[in-house]
């Protein structure tokens, strides 16, 4: 998979680059909006190796090749929502730890409590402020 990176980026070429590129932290983005994936990409690829995924479906396949140091996973995606995606996430050992933060344009208590239960780090509000994101994955990652 890391050659797929360099060939994309062509970082082979600049060795300090490449060194720095390989030892960033991953953060899986999984959300079914183009735009949204956009927008966290570009508020967090300075500082981190972004993944963007649109589908809880395609993170799993992903997850076979790779694990994340964090994942920022949307709630109201078709096939399988994030809250079926966390608890298949818990459910064995494999990716028990790795911290999910949720991704929704709607926040209550009832998404609060079962974010928690579920084991979510955290719930990050849509549209957001590309600090904020940034802020919300350095605090639960770095």
């Amino acid at each position: 998979m890391i050659i797929f990176f360099i060939d994309k980026y062509n970082l082979w070429k600049y060795p300090t680059i490449y060194e720095e590129y390989i030892y960033l932290k991953t953060i899986f983005v999984v959300d079914d909006s183009d735009t949204n994936l956009a927008m966290a990409e570009e508020a967090l690829e300075d500082d981190y190796r972004v993944m963007t995924v649109p589908s809880a479906g395609k993170m799993f396949s992903l997850l076979e090749k790779m694990t994340p140091d964090l994942i920022l996973l949307d709630i109201e995606m078709p096939e399988m929502n994030g809250f079926e995606a966390l608890e298949r996430l818990k459910s064995g050992n494999l990716w028990l730890n790795i911290p999910v933060v949720f991704l929704t344009g709607t926040v209550n208590a009832s998404i609060e409590e079962r974010s928690s239960k579920l084991g979510a780090v955290g719930i990050v509000t849509k549209p957001f402020s590309p600090s904020m994101l940034l802020e919300c994955v350095k605090s639960h990652i770095d």
